[in-house]
C-alpha cells in the first residue's frame, strides 16, 4: 500500500544572532512556503510542525531577494493558509507520524541549532521513513539528520546515501562561519562526512541543486526550494 499522500514540513523553532548580533536567524521563508506551494499542488494535505509549536523568521529570509511577488503576498496576508498553518503550528510531540508520506525540512541558520535534537520532529521521519515514504530536505535541513535512524538496519538513515545541503564554502563567504562554530553547530557538510554519507553539491554556492538517492531528496539552498521538492513529488509517485 502507498503511503499517505500527506506531507509534515518540519519548521525550527530555534532563533539566534548573527553578523555580531545585528541581525536573527529563525526559519528562512522561502524554504518552508515553496516546499508547501509545490506540494499543495501537486495534491498533498500539508501540515507544518515545529519542536515547540513556535518560530521566528530569518532576517534575510524576508529581504527583497528573497521574497517578493507571490511569496510576499503569502507571507502578509496572516490569513493565507500557509500562513494559518505556519502561526498556529503544533508541537512535533503531537504529530502522528504514521499519518504522512513525506517528510520534508525547511531550515534556516537556526536549524543548525535545534535540529540535531528535536527528539520529535526526528520521531516522526523515522516513521516516514520505516513506513516506506519519502523524507527530504533543503539547505541547513539535514542538520535533522543527526539523529534519524533507520529503524531496520539501526543506522543513520543518511549513511550510505547521497546528499546534499548547504555548503561550507557558503558559511564562509557570508562571513559567519566563525560565529556558526561559535554556536557548536556542525556544518552540513561535516554531518554528512561523520554519518557516512557522500555530500555533493552545485558548482556554485548558490545555484539550484538537489540530489535524489531512493528516498532521500535533499537540497543545497533556498533556490534549491522548489525544484527539490517537485522531486519529492517525483519520488513519491514512483513509491
Amino acid at each position: 500500500m502507498s503511503p499517505p499522500r500527506r506531507a509534515l514540513i518540519s519548521i525550527t523553532s530555534a532563533a539566534a544572532s548573527l553578523f555580531n548580533g545585528q541581525e536573527t536567524t529563525g526559519l528562512f521563508i522561502s524554504e518552508a512556503l515553496h516546499p508547501y506551494n509545490v506540494l499543495t499542488a501537486a495534491g498533498f494535505s500539508v501540515d507544518l510542525a515545529s519542536e515547540t509549536g513556535s518560530y521566528t523568521p530569518d532576517w534575510l529570509s524576508q529581504q527583497p531577494d528573497f521574497l517578493k511577488g507571490s511569496d510576499l503576498t503569502t507571507w502578509n496576508d496572516k490569513t493565507s493558509d500557509f500562513r494559518q498553518k505556519l502561526d498556529n503550528m503544533p508541537k512535533a510531540s503531537e504529530i502522528d507520524g504514521s499519518k504522512y508520506g513525506v517528510f520534508y525540512a525547511s531550515a534556516g541558520h537556526a536549524s543548525l541549532i535545534d535540529y540535531p535534537t528535536a527528539t520529535s520532529l526526528q520521531k516522526i521521519a523515522e516513521q516516514v521513513w520505516a513506513n516506506g515514504g519519502i523524507v527530504a530536505s533543503v539547505c541547513h535541513g539535514p542538520a535533522i539528520f543527526a539523529n534519524v535512524i533507520d529503524r531496520a538496519t539501526n543506522e543513520p538513515i543518511i549513511k550510505g546515501k547521497r546528499m546534499t545541503g548547504f555548503t561550507t564554502e557558503a558559511e564562509k563567504d557570508m562571513g559567519i562561519y566563525d560565529e556558526l562554530k561559535s554556536w557548536d553547530a556542525e556544518m552540513v557538510e561535516e554531518l554528512a562526512e561523520r554519518l557516512g554519507a557522500t555530500y555533493e553539491r552545485g558548482a556554485g554556492v548558490w545555484d539550484d541543486f538537489y540530489v535524489v538517492d531512493g528516498r532521500l531528496v535533499t537540497g543545497q539552498n533556498p533556490q534549491s526550494a522548489a525544484s527539490t521538492t517537485r522531486a519529492v513529488v517525483e519520488a513519491f509517485e514512483k513509491l
